[in-house]
């Protein structure tokens, strides 16, 4: 198993900082997506929204490993706004059902006895916004979310989970 973390980069522009973790394909992706996402958020005075943000992360990289079928990229970068934003690439050029719903649609339900599919119920939850775009060239898609560190922190979500 290889592991890629790149060094912070100051941008001019839309970022404060930025950071790219490239995972491969392996179960233990998510994991290691959580534990340095949580890192990166501690040492830039984000650790506030750490556990929301390593559980939506968990959610997208999760999907990737199991839908993709190869390696995936984690990005997370601190917007010009103070917004945290943690995005997902891979190779499927499928996003999600719901994924780009507007603001304010109804969240989907899954059934109580379902293993899977709430993801997407937990990103429009606890995420201040997200989207999605599917990638040119090569293909796969892109996924991301933003939280608000000010407001999303450790708060409880806007929308019933199920």
């Amino acid at each position: 198993m290889s592991l890629t973390v790149s060094p912070p980069l100051v941008l001019p522009g839309p970022s404060g900082w930025s950071y790219t973790l490239r995972l491969p394909c392996d179960s233990r992706a998510p994991g290691i997506a959580r534990a340095t996402l949580r890192a990166v958020l501690r040492v830039h005075g984000m650790g506030g929204c750490a556990g929301v943000a390593a559980l939506l992360a968990s959610e997208l990289v999760t999907n990737a490993f199991l839908h993709s079928g190869g390696p995936c990229s984690m990005g997370v970068e601190e917007r010009v706004s103070g917004r945290l934003r943690v995005s997902v690439e891979d190779s499927n050029a499928c996003l999600p059902p719901g994924f780009h719903a507007p603001r304010g649609a109804p969240v989907p339900t899954v059934p109580d006895e379902a293993e899977s599919g709430r993801g997407l119920s937990l990103v429009r939850a606890f995420a201040s916004d997200w989207g999605g775009r599917v990638l040119g060239g090569a293909g796969g898609k892109v996924l991301w979310f933003e939280l608000d560190p000010a407001r999303d922190a450790e708060r409880p979500p806007r929308h019933k989970c199920r």
